[in-house]
Order: structure tokens, then C-alpha cells, then sequence
């Protein structure tokens, strides 16, 4: 089963800022700075845990994981949004 999850992220060096940004925009859809909405089964979680830890120094960074429910239950209304909305494939932040 697939869930829907917000995950974030607070990452202090900008180069591992940039490594953690492009290893999620292939897991899911920015929805803000460092924020992702995610549809994933526990297996593609996991996998994506594993690519993180090596990016991630946990005594500076931090990344928190919210369960918002099944894809095809509340996790498919659980998340509002306020506001303009971004648009598929619009550009996402850069550090330059």
C-alpha cells in the first residue's frame, strides 16, 4: 500500500542542501522550500532512507517524515493547500 507523506527537511550546508533536493525530486513533488509531497510504499520509504543517510550529518541536519494516510484514502485529502499553487514541473528553488 502506498502512502501519501510530507517530508522536510533542514539541511545546514548548502551542498548537502542541493544532493538531498535532487535525490527527492525523484520521489516526489516540491510543494515548498525543502518540503516534498510523496506517494510511497514502505519499501520505496526505506529505499529512500538509505540514500539519505550517507548525504546527512544528523548532529547539523534534520529531516522529518509525516504519514498523511493512505493514497487512495485520507492521504488523497489530508493535505490543503492555501494560496498559488505550484505548477508541475515549475523549477524548484536554486543555489547558486
Amino acid at each position: 500500500m502506498r502512502s501519501v507523506l510530507l517530508i522536510a527537511y533542514d539541511i545546514a550546508c548548502a551542498k548537502r542542501w542541493r544532493k538531498v533536493y535532487e535525490l527527492m525530486q525523484g520521489h516526489g513533488d516540491p510543494v515548498q522550500y525543502s518540503v516534498f509531497r510523496c506517494e510511497l510504499s514502505k519499501v520505496e520509504l526505506q529505499i529512500l532512507r538509505e540514500r539519505l543517510w550517507p548525504i546527512l550529518h544528523l548532529g547539523e541536519d534534520r529531516v522529518m517524515i509525516a504519514d498523511l494516510g493512505p493514497v487512495d484514502g485520507r492521504g488523497a485529502t489530508s493535505l490543503q493547500q492555501w494560496g498559488v499553487a505550484r505548477q508541475a514541473g515549475q523549477p524548484g528553488p536554486r543555489i547558486v
